[in-house]
């Protein structure tokens, strides 16, 4: 119960995050604004590209069955949540049918997929080598964040030409 309640939080917060996004940011960024850098030019890239777009065709053939529906897929769920943002779907009508979706997609994830991942790597994870391997992607991520911070900081204090 209290692992598909938070798989259901999870889910419901990342859903209204993107439809958020989408339906502001569509407004701001796709018609006032043509940014080339940084994240506001990667958000523009991704709403006015192909995967924003063909969600908002499902969105406008199907409306809002297509938003339930879509968190039984793989990889339309972002593209349709999006393309109810960018749509302007009513927020009432976009809640109705995400909501079912999310529960729906929680009982996959808290049955079927914790399975299948735990049958996958489960195994593999608690031997020797798999926490070798994990130990080293720690290493590697907590690097990483390191390089970038560093790489960061040297940018904002390299004086201007």
């Amino acid at each position: 119960m209290w692992t598909w309640l938070f798989f259901f939080c999870v889910v419901l917060a990342r859903a209204q995050a993107t439809y958020w996004v989408a339906r502001v940011v569509t407004n701001q960024t796709l018609l006032h604004t043509s940014p080339t850098t940084g994240w506001r030019a990667r958000v523009h890239r991704w709403l006015s590209g192909e995967t924003a777009n063909r969600g908002l065709r499902l969105v406008q053939r199907w409306g809002a069955p297509a938003v339930t529906v879509s968190f039984l897929t793989v990889g339309a769920q972002t593209a349709v949540n999006a393309g109810a943002g960018v749509a302007r779907m009513p927020f009432r009508r976009y809640l109705i049918a995400m909501v079912p979706g999310c529960a729906a997609w929680a009982l996959v994830w808290t049955t079927i997929g914790l399975s299948a991942f735990y049958a996958a790597l489960g195994r593999e994870v608690t031997s020797w080598w798999g926490i070798v391997l994990l130990a080293a992607a720690a290493v590697a991520a907590l690097a990483g964040i390191a390089v970038r911070r560093t790489t960061a900081r040297t940018r904002q204090d390299t004086p201007a030409d």
